[in-house]
């Protein structure tokens, strides 16, 4: 008994991903007003009722796909920055390693303009800070501490800088591709600038 109950569950995972995978390209394609569960369904020959057991509407499917490509774009900045040697380094690495992804057409295009269409804009919001705004914080405090840049209020520093990085992401999202490179390296300058503006 317990080993067929382990092939279904398998078999309903596998399903899931297929269907995160396959949501995902519809989604990045045709944008969320324009991408149907039958769609994701016939793509991996499923029905529309194996979209509902996973997922009770379009929305949660587009949620699930978003928070998928954020839990990956954190892995990848967490990844990037193991390496630095120093906190400042490491914000450094983890600012590029960010705009990075926010030149991934995809990631772009689901995150930044898909998105708040599909949660509306306050759900979208709770969802970056749930992702983004932890790590941020995390590395304004390491700053601080290291004695980087002087002590300031936490939340309002960590804040700031979210939405700063949340302003180059929305550019590098709306920039056409041939553009990306030179979007993303104006806005690294940018960036770079302002925190080197507070650094000690």
């Amino acid at each position: 008994m317990s080993s067929a109950r382990s092939r279904r569950e398998r078999y309903s995972e596998e399903t899931k991903t297929a269907l995160l995978d396959a949501a995902t390209r519809r989604f990045a394609e045709h944008g969320f007003a324009g991408t149907a569960l039958e769609d994701v369904a016939a793509d991996i020959q499923a029905t529309r009722g194996a979209v509902y057991h996973h997922f009770a509407n379009k929305t949660a499917l587009f949620q699930a796909v978003f928070e998928r490509l954020e839990a990956e774009m954190i892995r990848r900045v967490t990844e990037a920055i193991a390496g630095a040697d120093d906190p400042w380094r490491a914000a450094m690495v983890a600012q590029e390693s960010f705009l990075d992804q926010c030149c991934d057409p995809v990631y772009g295009r689901l995150v930044w303009q898909e998105a708040p269409i599909a949660l509306g804009w306050q759900r979208w919001k709770e969802c970056e800070e749930k992702f983004a705004y932890g790590l941020i914080e995390q590395l304004a405090v390491a700053l601080m501490d290291a004695g980087e840049i002087p002590q300031l209020p936490v939340e309002p520093m960590a804040r700031v800088t979210f939405n700063i990085l949340g302003a180059a992401g929305m550019a590098l999202a709306e920039a056409a591709e041939a553009d990306k490179p030179r979007v993303k390296d104006e806005y690294s300058a940018v960036i770079g600038r302002l925190l080197a503006g507070l650094r000690l």
